[in-house]
Order: C-alpha cells, then sequence, then structure tokens
C-alpha cells in the first residue's frame, strides 16, 4: 500500500491583509446597520446583510489560515480545516434568514411606505463604496495564491455592485422622491445575494457529506487510473476533500501480472496530480481483487 500526501494550507495569504480588510467591512457593516435605522432605508440593510458576507468570508480565510495550520493530533487525525467548512455553511443558513426577512419587509413596504432619509443613505453607501475599494486593494496581492483570499476578494467585489445600487437608489429617490425605489433596491439586492447564498449552501453541503469535490468527476478519475500502465481494475475508489482546495483519495488497484508494485503506484500518482491536482492519495496496490468488495470495476 503506497501514501502520497503533500499539504497547501491557504499557501501564500497574507493574514495581516485579511486582518485589515476585515476590520474595515466589520466597521463598516456596523456603521451601515445604524444607518439603516437612522434614515428607515430598506436597501442599506440589505446591502449590510450583503456586507456580513463579506464580513464573514475575510473571517473565514483569516481562520482557515490560523486554525487549519495546527497539526493533527490523536483526537482529530485531519487536522482543523474542516472548521472554514462548518463556518461557511452557518454563514449560507444565516444569509438565507436575512435575505428573506429583507424580501418579505420590501413588499411589506410597498404597502405600507416609509419615508427614506436619502442623504443620509447616500452618506452611507458612499462610505460603502470606498471601504469595498480599500478591501479589494488589500486583497489584490493574496488572490492568486490561495482560495480562500480569492472567494473573499469576490466576495468584496460583489458587494462593491450593491453599494453602487444603493447610492443609484438614493440618488434617485433625493431627486424624484419615489420612496418606492428604496425597497425596489433592497430586493433586488436580496435576489443577488440568495443566488449567491445556495451555490455556497450546496458547496459546503457537498464537502461535509465528503462528495466528489466541485468541478471533478470520479469516472475521469477512474479511467485515468486504469490508463496506467500495469494497472488490471480499480475499486473502492473514493474522492473527497476536507476544505475547499485540498483534495483526497483512496483506492485499491489490482495489478496485471508481472508488473511491479511501487512503479505502478509512482505512475498513478503522477496522474492524480498532473491531471486533478491531488497531492494526497492512499492506493493499494493488490496481485487479487479484494473479496466481496462491494465497489469492485472491471
Amino acid at each position: 500500500m503506497g501514501h502520497s500526501h503533500s499539504h497547501d494550507h491557504t499557501a501564500g495569504a497574507n493574514s495581516r491583509m485579511l486582518a485589515l480588510a476585515l476590520g474595515l467591512t466589520t466597521a463598516f457593516l456596523i456603521a451601515e446597520l445604524i444607518g439603516s435605522y437612522l434614515f428607515n432605508s430598506l436597501a442599506l440593510l440589505s446591502d449590510a446583510a450583503h456586507m456580513f458576507t463579506d464580513s464573514a468570508a475575510l473571517a473565514i480565510a483569516l481562520a482557515a489560515i490560523r486554525i487549519g495550520q495546527k497539526a493533527p493530533d490523536d483526537a482529530r487525525t485531519f487536522g482543523y480545516r474542516r472548521f472554514e467548512i462548518l463556518a461557511a455553511a452557518f454563514n449560507a443558513l444565516l444569509l438565507f434568514a436575512v435575505a428573506i426577512y429583507v424580501l418579505w419587509e420590501g413588499v411589506t413596504r410597498f404597502f405600507q411606505p416609509v419615508e427614506v432619509k436619502s442623504t443620509g443613505m447616500l452618506v452611507v453607501a458612499s462610505v460603502g463604496l470606498v471601504v469595498n475599494i480599500l478591501a479589494m486593494r488589500l486583497l489584490a496581492s493574496g488572490k492568486d495564491g490561495s482560495l480562500n483570499v480569492k472567494g473573499a476578494y469576490l466576495e468584496v467585489w460583489a458587494d462593491m455592485l450593491g453599494s453602487i445600487g444603493v447610492i443609484a437608489g438614493a440618488a434617485v429617490i433625493m431627486f424624484t422622491g419615489w420612496q418606492w425605489v428604496d425597497p425596489v433596491v433592497a430586493i433586488g439586492i436580496g435576489f443577488w445575494v440568495l443566488p449567491r447564498t445556495w451555490t455556497l449552501l450546496k458547496d459546503t453541503t457537498q464537502i461535509l457529506l465528503e462528495g466528489v469535490p466541485s468541478g471533478m468527476e470520479l469516472a475521469d478519475v477512474r479511467s485515468a487510473i486504469e490508463a496506467v500502465a500495469g494497472v488490471g481494475s480499480v475499486h473502492d475508489l473514493h474522492v473527497w476533500s476536507m476544505a475547499t482546495d485540498d483534495p483526497s483519495l483512496s483506492v485499491h488497484v489490482e495489478l496485471f501480472d508481472g508488473h511491479d508494485f511501487e512503479t505502478v503506484r509512482l505512475g498513478i500518482c503522477k496522474v492524480l496530480i498532473d491531471r486533478f491536482h491531488i497531492h494526497h492519495a492512499t492506493i493499494q496496490v493488490e496481485r487479487e481483487p479484494c473479496p466481496d468488495s462491494p465497489n469492485v470495476h472491471r
């Protein structure tokens, strides 16, 4: 049996930049919540919900770096990387609740209009746009070296679009007096958040259920292994991920007669790394298939 592995815990991510960006977005999130209350703006509240996704994404990325680097122990033999996924799943569930509330409140305001103080709304949203731009600049240098940082960067980028929407809505209200624009913008942001929240929940659920990582097909992995010289058949093939960027694999491989165990194992490892970026693989090489294996594939 062979065992090949390497670990890359958000390599290249700059935790100091993440911490600074998290401080900026969290401070503005609080300011935006206060502004939504003072100026009666549902659009600001909706954008605050979106800003919350930024703060959560940054916090998850930062935690993944710091907690994920803790060494495995006798109680947690896979380490602590799954913390990132648990936090992301909680984030998704909370966002669903907030988005549904915003949508409900937005519809209600069409029947029970509330006067919105457009000047305050415009000021707060403009500050939010500046905060998003600053956070994007902080994260730009690390986004290509870490999937966590890249995800946080994209969250901030998306929220920048929400801030622009609130600014436009505030300007329309200021010059036309159309109070209904505020709930329209809020509902629009809500519909923008929901699909992305659903994607986040779906991805985290797939990882928690030890599913095949996104963008990878088990049949392709099986075919690639079977194509390695000396491989007779493949069974008990499993591919999963502990977090978002570290696919793992275990497999039993039956050899054709006359082929060397180690040569075949190394050939499989090379294919897994080159084609699927799987650096953590446990390969059991056999002359005969396991008796009564439920997953024998010939």
